[in-house]
C-alpha cells in the first residue's frame, strides 16, 4: 500500500513540474509572477499545480482579452462624455499637470472641472446617503459590486432598489461572480420580479465557471440619474458597518461625486455591463449634460488586465517619484511590487515625509505577514509605518504634496495593480487633499507607530514566517 501511494505521489510531483514550461512560455509583463507560481509548484507538490491551474494568468489573458474586444465595439456607440472637459492645464500646479497628462495617456480619460466630491469616512453615513440618492432617483440607477451580502444590510437595499423599480425606474445590477458568490436565485427573485436587470461580470457559481478566478471585478460604483455617483473601497454588508463581532469597527474610504465625473463613471458601468450581457447603454438620457456642482478638477481612472499599461501601478509610481515634500498613503493590502517599495524609500531618503497606515489586522493573515516582511527597508530608508489596530482598515488612499489625491478601490498589491479590474478618481485640488490628509492623521492616533528599535527585536521564526510568505506576494 505504501509503495502505492508513494508512486502516485511522485506522479503527482512530476504531472504539476511539467506545468513549470507552460509558465515559462506565458509573456508576462512581470516576472516575478512566475517565479511565485513555480516557488508554488515546487514547494507544495499536487497543491500548487492545482491552484496554478485555478488562478493561472493564461486564462486572464484570453477573458482580458475578451474584455479588451467588447470596450473596443463598445466605444462607437457611446455618446462622448466631454462635458466639462479640461481644455488647458494653465494655471495648475507642475506637478498636477504631469499627472493629468501622464493619467490621460495611460488611463484614456480627461480630467473634468466642476465637480463636487464629497470624502466619506463612516461606513454608516456612506450607505445612508447611498439609500438617499437611490430614494431621489428620477429615471435609472446603477450599481456595480465586487461584494454584496444577502445580509441585512444587502437585503434593505434590494428591496428599496425593489420599490423604485415597481415605481418605474431603471434600475441595474451588476455583481461579481466570484466576491459575491454567497448570492442565489432566492435572492435574485424579487428583483427580477420587480423588473430590475441583474447580471454577473464574471460567473463563478459553477466548478467549470471558477477556472476565471483571477479575473475579478473589484469595482463598487453606484450612479443615479448619470449625475451622482459613488465609489470606493466600501462593499455591501453587515462587516462594512462593524456590525460583525468576527471583524469590528470598519474604516473605510469612499466618496460621493456629482457633476462630469458621474458620467465617466456611468461609461464605466456601461462598458461592464456591455461586456457581461451584451447590452449596449447608449441612449443620451443615461448621460445628461451636467449641473454646476463644485470647483474641483477631477479624473476617473480605471485598470484591468485587458489594458496595455497597469495604470494604477504607473499613476503611483509616477506620483511617488514626483513628490517633493510628503506621501501620505492607505492600504488595507499592503504588498507591493518592488518598484514601488524602491520608489517609497527612495522618497524617504531625498527628504520626502513618507507615512504609511496599514492593516494590523485582515481577513487574509497571510498578507499582513508578507506586507511585514518589507518594513526593515523601508524603516531603514526613513519611511514611518502605522498599523491601524482600532478594526479593520479597508481604505485605499494616496495624498501627495497636499495637492494631488488618489481614492479608489485599488489596494497597494499585485492583485489589485496588476490583475483586478480597479476603479478609482485621481482628484487635483489642495482642499480636497487637506481633508484627506486630516482624515488619515485622525486614524494614526489610534495606530500602533512601528519603531526600528522594536522591529529589530522580532523572533527569529516571525521573520521565517513573514519572509515565506513574502515568496507568494506576487500571486496572492
Amino acid at each position: 500500500m505504501d509503495w502505492i501511494m508513494g508512486v502516485l505521489s511522485l506522479c503527482g510531483y512530476l504531472i504539476t513540474l511539467a506545468l513549470i514550461p507552460t509558465i515559462l512560455l506565458q509573456k508576462k509583463r512581470h516576472p516575478s509572477a512566475s517565479i511565485s507560481w513555480i516557488l508554488t509548484i515546487i514547494l507544495l507538490p499536487g497543491l500548487g499545480g492545482i491552484l496554478y491551474l485555478f488562478f493561472g494568468i493564461n486564462r486572464v489573458q484570453r477573458r482580458s482579452l475578451s474584455k479588451e474586444r467588447s470596450n473596443q465595439s463598445l466605444a462607437p456607440k457611446l455618446p462622448q462624455v466631454i462635458q466639462n472637459q479640461l481644455l488647458s492645464m494653465d494655471g495648475y500646479l507642475h506637478f498636477n499637470r504631469n499627472m493629468m497628462r501622464l493619467a490621460k495617456n495611460v488611463g484614456h480619460t480627461v480630467p473634468t472641472f466642476g465637480n463636487h466630491v464629497e470624502l466619506l469616512t463612516d461606513t454608516n453615513r456612506t450607505l445612508g446617503l447611498i439609500k438617499q440618492a437611490i430614494l431621489n432617483a428620477k429615471s435609472s440607477i446603477h450599481l456595480e459590486y465586487y461584494i454584496w451580502q444577502p445580509d441585512r444590510s444587502g437585503t434593505q437595499i434590494r428591496d428599496l432598489l425593489i420599490e423604485k423599480a415597481k415605481a418605474g425606474i431603471e434600475v441595474r445590477f451588476l455583481y461579481d461572480g466570484f466576491g459575491s458568490l454567497k448570492l442565489r436565485h432566492r435572492f435574485f427573485k424579487p428583483m427580477l420580479e420587480a423588473g430590475i436587470e441583474v447580471a454577473p461580470f464574471l460567473p463563478g457559481a459553477t466548478f467549470r465557471e471558477r477556472w476565471s478566478i483571477n479575473l475579478r471585478n473589484h469595482r463598487k460604483i453606484v450612479i443615479v440619474d448619470g449625475n451622482v455617483a459613488f465609489t470606493g473601497g466600501m462593499n455591501i454588508g453587515d462587516e462594512y458597518l462593524g456590525q460583525t463581532i468576527e471583524l469590528g469597527f470598519w474604516r473605510d474610504t469612499h466618496l460621493k461625486i456629482e457633476g462630469p465625473e458621474a458620467l465617466q463613471l456611468q461609461q464605466v458601468f456601461a462598458e461592464d455591463w456591455f461586456f457581461a450581457t451584451g447590452v449596449a447603454l447608449t441612449q443620451y438620457h443615461y448621460y445628461p449634460h451636467p449641473e454646476p456642482t463644485g470647483n474641483v478638477t477631477a479624473q476617473t481612472l480605471l485598470s484591468g488586465p485587458e489594458k496595455d499599461a497597469d495604470v494604477f501601478l504607473t499613476i503611483m509610481f509616477a506620483a511617488i517619484n514626483e513628490a517633493r515634500e510628503s506621501i501620505q498613503l492607505t492600504t488595507s493590502y499592503f504588498v507591493p511590487p518592488e518598484s514601488l517599495t524602491t520608489a517609497l524609500e527612495s522618497a524617504a531618503q531625498r527628504g520626502v515625509h513618507v507615512k504609511l497606515l496599514l492593516s494590523g489586522k485582515s481577513a487574509n493573515p497571510s498578507t499582513v505577514h508578507a506586507g511585514r516582511s518589507y518594513y526593515d527597508s523601508l524603516l531603514d530608508a526613513g519611511v514611518e509605518i502605522f498599523e491601524y489596530t482600532k478594526g479593520i482598515l479597508h481604505s485605499k488612499t494616496l495624498a501627495i504634496d497636499g495637492c494631488w489625491s488618489l481614492v479608489g478601490t485599488a489596494n497597494f498589491d499585485f492583485r489589485s495593480l496588476i490583475l483586478n479590474f480597479e476603479v478609482g478618481l485621481a482628484i487635483y485640488d489642495r482642499k480636497f487633499a487637506q481633508r484627506l490628509i486630516e482624515s488619515t492623521e485622525k486614524d494614526i492616533l489610534t495606530a500602533t507607530k512601528i519603531t526600528k528599535v522594536d522591529w529589530a527585536k522580532r523572533r527569529k521564526i516571525t521573520i521565517l514566517k513573514q519572509n515565506l510568505c513574502r515568496l507568494f506576494a506576487p500571486v496572492m
